[in-house]
């Protein structure tokens, strides 16, 4: 094989909660990682060097870029240099809370392993998607996970929402670090984690359960933010949520008409996207 191609999917949040600082300076969580049908794509083809071929001009310059460090801490691990030419067709805005360059990089893990013949094993890639970031491991294996620790202990959950669900960004990158510099330790803990527990997760489990603890945070530095989270509900949304730490906001509404009404209202202003598996029912 001297060649693959991969989706790289995106992920919401369904819920954020922050348990405690670590001494590591990382923060222990819990939350349930949720993937979406967009994504980004991207192609790895053997090259007699490397080079990195994007849509995205901001991920043209391959000094920091996840999918190049990925590369990397897997030369390094196997001991083989690995010279592809590698394309990225970006399809998930940078910044907005939907892992989008986590999973670039796990699919850089997994293509390359493929690619190379190196046969690691899941722990392996694992270890080695942990050291560029916290919720790459997940991206490894993306179905419906209840996350803990630095959001690398991932259980899956029988979850599976069919009902459509509108992702609206408003283009505010948000760091990362100063999310969590301002962010405070839950309280309350227990109601949230008794959903990966559920032999079945429903809709009005998640209302009941799910919060982030990052969006007063934010909402007080970007009122644009709060604002767009009450407008889904007026436009019928069942339940919203920020995903990350902003600043995309997700609404999952009962059905495709409400939710087309909505993004109507958002589209000519910001990104959107409604995730909608074909052939679901809905809920009420």
């Amino acid at each position: 094989m001297d060649k693959i191609t991969l989706n790289s999917p995106a992920k919401i949040n369904i819920g954020l909660r922050i348990i405690g600082k670590r001494e590591d300076g990382y923060h222990n969580i819990q939350t349930i990682f949720y993937p979406l049908l967009l994504a980004d794509v991207l192609s790895f083809e053997k090259n007699d060097k490397t080079i990195l071929e994007t849509n995205s001009d901001e991920l043209k310059q391959t000094k920091g870029n996840l999918i190049i460090k990925a590369k990397d801490i897997l030369e390094n691990y196997a001991r083989e240099k690995m010279n592809v030419r590698i394309n990225l067709k970006k399809n998930i805005p940078l910044g907005a809370g939907l892992g989008g360059g986590s999973s670039n990089a796990a699919v850089t893990l997994k293509s390359l392993n493929t690619l190379y013949n190196l046969n690691f094993n899941y722990e392996i890639l694992s270890e080695l998607a942990l050291i560029i970031g916290s919720d790459v491991p997940f991206f490894l294996d993306p179905v419906a996970s209840f996350a803990t620790s630095r959001g690398e202990k991932i259980k899956n959950i029988p979850l599976s929402l069919s009902n459509p669900i509108l992702l609206v960004n408003p283009g505010i990158n948000i760091s990362t670090k100063w999310a969590f510099d301002q962010v405070k330790v839950s309280r309350d803990t227990n109601t949230f984690e008794r959903l990966s527990n559920l032999e079945v997760v429903k809709i009005e489990d998640i209302k009941q359960s799910a919060t982030n603890d990052f969006e007063d945070i934010v909402f007080n530095a970007y009122p644009e933010i709060r604002i767009i989270k009450e407008e889904l509900y007026t436009y019928g949304a069942t339940f919203v949520l920020m995903t990350g730490t902003g600043s995309t906001l997700y609404g999952i509404f009962s059905n495709l008409q409400k939710a087309k009404l909505a993004q109507d209202h958002y589209q000519n202003r910001y990104f959107t996207f409604i995730n909608y598996p074909v052939n679901k029912g809905s809920i009420t």
